[in-house]
């Protein structure tokens, strides 16, 4: 009988283990997304790219399934997404929890004021309610005072900042969070190399470039745990996840 290769049995083949591993120094950059008019046709080109980005990258179902953590629903009853964009991924992911959290309330922050009629006719079509807050974050966390119940998520939002103010905003974000959870580029080869591919699906030159930064900004290895503050009430976990991306998650102990 013919033995069976590693391909075969699932595993991932040495020469892409090695790809996959390779780390990069961590650059952050401006990405031009962040600097265009919300009405210009190529920042609206650019967030359709990136829904459909995140739909590849399935950062949506890797947030609820660490989110499903905490259920039934937390205390708080609030979900709040750091830069939050349009909010579609935060309808996403809102769509996988209501069945188990209902009546919640989704609490969409960002610099911009991007959310459509259409997207909150979706929350609300769930049986949720949702507030949009056009702010910056750091702004907001300081002056957020519901308390410390909540549950707060960031998707592709982490990596734009600086180790040095990435700390402060965990700082703000552990004083406010039950759990809080990140979804972030990983700093490695295989991502770098496939960022450089997404003309080939159709995504526009802003998506394409922003790509590139987003990568070499992401993260690699217990980088996030590091910057988070020194607490024995907090359980941290922080690992690679699917082909691209880095999850971190932090959990409040009873």
């Amino acid at each position: 009988m013919r033995r069976r290769g590693a391909c075969e049995r699932g595993q991932v083949p040495r020469f892409l283990q090695k790809t996959l591993s390779t780390k990069l120094k961590r650059i952050v950059k401006p990405e031009l997304l962040d600097e265009l008019p919300p009405d210009d046709p190529r920042a609206l080109r650019s967030r359709k790219d990136l829904r459909r980005v995140n739909r590849l990258m399935r950062h949506a179902r890797i947030i609820t399934e660490h989110q499903a953590t905490l259920t039934p629903k937390p205390a708080g009853g609030r979900i709040v997404e750091l830069g939050a964009g349009d909010g579609t991924f935060l309808l996403s992911v809102a769509q996988r929890l209501a069945p188990r959290w209902p009546a919640m309330k989704a609490v969409l922050v960002d610099q911009q004021s991007l959310v459509d009629a259409e997207t909150r006719a979706g929350f609300h079509a769930l049986g949720w309610e949702v507030d949009t807050v056009k702010a910056d974050v750091f702004d907001w966390l300081r002056s957020e005072s519901s308390g410390g119940n909540q549950v707060i998520v960031a998707n592709l939002f982490l990596h734009h900042f600086s180790d040095q103010r990435l700390s402060g905003l965990l700082h703000h974000a552990a004083a406010k969070a039950r759990l809080f959870v990140a979804c972030e580029p990983r700093r490695t080869l295989l991502p770098l190399t496939v960022s450089r591919l997404l003309g080939l699906i159709g995504c526009n030159s802003v998506t394409r470039h922003d790509a590139v930064i987003s990568v070499r900004a992401g993260f690699n290895g217990s980088e996030v745990s590091a910057l988070w503050p020194e607490s024995g009430t907090w359980r941290l976990s922080e690992r690679p996840t699917g082909i691209f991306s880095h999850i971190f998650v932090a959990a409040r102990q009873s």
